[in-house]
């Protein structure tokens, strides 16, 4: 048995990565035993998602890696998706880079994983083109995702913004009610839908039955993080209940053509 430990820097008040994550990689040591998983949380200052705060939880980060290099940890996730996308397209390559930079500056050799790069990943790896998309976010900052998401070439059919500016209360909006919300969005021309593309907002609870209902595979920011965390520790995709990114039948496109 190998213990797998995961670094995590989140926003302050994120009470979801802490959750779903830890859950869906639970459900996996059930059917997978042979793999455990640890974690371990850095905090970066961010209450209400606004450009102001998310640039300033951004400037945030390589404090928070320096501290959790103190604990070696195998892979580092950093889980704010819109306040990467919010800097403009493809921050989040700049966003790891400084990352990796200072987990290297202290002797951590840990990869890192943004679920701003994650989400991309998961959609190439369904080989989807198309995408609708549901957000918790003001319309302006939904805007900013669908531009981040267009111009690395996904074309975004739909989207829907719940329009929820507190980040505690994203993160206790009832998962429940997306098997409502998600009707409101027009997926007859997308290839998969991102259920939630915000790692705060409750998800996985629902994942699987949205997915039965659309017909279409169905993936969150929180799936596709977890992907591309099993992918960088060199294991098997496969959680159960959690979606078709994560049946097992898929290989993360990054990891791929990426050099140790």
């Amino acid at each position: 048995m190998t213990d797998h430990h995961i670094g995590m820097i989140v926003p302050s008040s994120n009470l979801t990565m802490e959750t779903e994550l830890p859950r869906m990689l639970a459900a996996r040591e059930r059917v997978l035993p042979d793999d455990r998983f640890v974690f371990h949380a850095a905090r970066a200052r961010m209450q209400h998602v606004t450009p102001e705060q998310l640039k300033a939880m951004n400037e945030q980060a390589a404090r928070a890696a320096t501290e959790l290099a103190d604990a070696r940890p195998d892979v580092v996730a950093t889980a704010c998706l819109v306040a990467i996308m919010a800097q403009g397209p493809g921050f989040h390559c700049t966003a790891e880079d400084d990352i990796t930079a200072a987990l290297r500056a202290e002797g951590s050799s840990a990869p890192v994983v943004s679920s701003a790069g994650a989400l991309l990943s998961g959609i190439a790896a369904l080989g989807a083109k198309r995408v609708a998309i549901v957000t918790p976010y003001m319309e302006p900052l939904t805007q900013a995702v669908v531009a981040y998401l267009e111009d690395a070439g996904v074309e975004v059919v739909d989207s829907l913004s719940l329009q929820v500016p507190d980040n505690l209360a994203v993160a206790r909006l009832d998962p429940q009610d997306l098997r409502e919300h998600h009707k409101k969005v027009d997926v007859s021309g997308a290839d998969a839908l991102v259920l939630s593309a915000c790692v705060q907002m409750p998800s996985l609870p629902v994942l699987e039955a949205v997915q039965d209902e659309v017909g279409l595979p169905v993936l969150s920011a929180a799936t596709a993080t977890t992907f591309r965390i099993l992918s960088e520790v060199g294991l098997e995709t496969r959680v159960p209940d959690a979606g078709a990114l994560l049946d097992g039948t898929h290989a993360d496109p990054g990891a791929l053509t990426r050099v140790a």
